[in-house]
């Protein structure tokens, strides 16, 4: 009994087709199951798929498990009576932040500490179901070494997606250090830059050093010390430059950009995609909209730091930043949404606990998204994003088989993905 199935792949439709009598002709490594499984390239759920998954832990086929069979050697996943859908990619993340951690408070610990605790955080990611994550800026490239490490089976974590130091102007929010001048040194090498040759150079430094994403500070910011969320710290000139040279090396480029100005400086430089976006104006909006530049706004976070924060040691002059542009960009988030910005997930996870991310979902579609379009920022949006379309964001034949499982609907109850029941990475079960 021929069994076909059809699925969407990118622009074109993929034909699946496997006989209930045997397996193709190519040898399977495993097998995995589930109840029903989310496409989210079609929107559709298809029932009973049998997922299986070759040596390189890619996906070789998809078939309808009441039919197929495979052979004894074939390892089978058996995910149970639950839904299936990609394993979550999460844009914009710092690994090497632990959130109870504020303030002047990280002084009280060695260099070294910050990279040890990526390991743990890594975990806490892929437990909660983020099987891809972008690491938006770290000192000491511990975003690059924790990469190395999970490649190389040191540590278990995501994908990580590191982009090194972020780039800035000096005295703005990348440059960020607390420090009086006496104890600052001299000018750090590392990201910070004031010329269009200061800022190539930047760039081709960090590629060169392991970076696979450009971050760039735009405006101020929250977190930081001397800088306000809403002012701008590098000229459109600028930004284009690093976004041009980036692009150049076959990088992707991420402003973080609170301030509208800066927004709009980012969008039309040519920058890929704007973090946080907070206080985005109706003209920013509708240029990002026209442009195809994507938005990652980190709309969940904030009730940790306002509940935490203090506690944990951050200043209450970061804490009033925090509420004054809170409320402002969820409703801007909505505001973005509903004019077709296309939107990614962005927790900015470092800021709260890292296993806790997943807790966002439930505020995108509070201020204006479908389940579905919330779950797309979240797979197929983010492998968009990253140019990786090939390899993550999809249940998809040739894509990595990176695929979470919940007990529900979460097409019914999004909140499903705050309590990720299963974690299969590259077709190995993780949990």
């Amino acid at each position: 009994m021929a069994i076909a199935f059809n699925f969407l792949r990118n622009a074109g439709v993929l034909g699946v087709a496997l006989t209930a009598a045997a397996m193709p002709a190519a040898a399977q490594n495993s097998v995995i199951t589930g109840a029903r499984m989310l496409d989210v390239l079609t929107g559709k759920i298809v029932e009973h798929p049998a997922i299986f998954v070759g040596e390189d832990g890619r996906i070789t086929s998809i078939a309808d498990a009441r039919v197929v069979r495979w052979t004894s050697d074939t390892k089978h996943i058996d995910l149970g009576d639950r839904t299936l859908l990609p394993g979550l990619i999460d844009m914009h993340v710092h690994l090497d932040s632990p959130a109870d951690i504020g303030g002047y408070r990280g002084l009280e610990f060695t260099d070294s500490f910050w990279g040890m605790t990526a390991v743990g955080n890594a975990r806490a990611m892929l437990d909660a179901g983020f099987t891809t994550v972008r690491n938006v800026g770290s000192d000491n490239r511990n975003d690059v070494g924790l990469k190395q490490a999970i490649d190389n089976g040191y540590a278990v974590g995501p994908r990580v997606v590191p982009a090194g130091y972020a780039l800035g102007a000096t005295g703005g929010h990348c440059d960020s250090t607390f420090l009086p001048p006496s104890l600052e040194g001299p000018k750090k090498e590392e990201g910070i830059a004031d010329s269009p040759d200061e800022l190539r150079y930047q760039v081709r430094r960090q590629r060169k050093y392991g970076s696979e994403v450009i971050k760039v500070c735009a405006t101020g910011g929250v977190f930081s010390r001397n800088t306000e969320p809403g002012q701008q710290q590098l000229s459109e000139e600028h930004l284009r430059i690093i976004a041009d040279e980036a692009h150049q090396w076959g990088l992707k480029v991420a402003a973080h950009a609170h301030g509208a100005e800066g927004i709009k400086a980012a969008v039309k430089a040519g920058i890929d995609t704007i973090e946080h976006a907070s206080l985005a104006d109706d003209e920013g909006i509708k240029l990002a909209a026209a442009k195809g530049t994507f938005f990652g706004m980190d709309i969940f976070n904030t009730d940790y730091t306002q509940s935490e924060g203090a506690k944990n040691g951050v200043l209450e002059d970061n804490l009033r930043k925090d509420r004054e542009i809170a409320q402002a960009q969820r409703d801007n988030f909505r505001k973005a949404h509903k004019a077709g910005v296309r939107m990614i997930f962005s927790s900015d996870a470092g800021i709260m606990p890292h296993g806790s991310a997943g807790g966002q979902f439930r505020y995108m579609v509070e201020y204006g998204m479908t389940p579905l379009e919330a779950i797309q920022a979240a797979t197929r949006n983010g492998a968009i994003a990253l140019g990786r379309e090939k390899d993550v964001g999809a249940i998809a034949v040739g894509r990595f088989a990176d695929i979470i499982a919940v007990d529900g609907d979460p097409l019914a109850n999004v909140r499903e993905l705050e309590s990720v029941d299963a974690v299969v990475k590259g077709g190995v079960l993780i949990k």
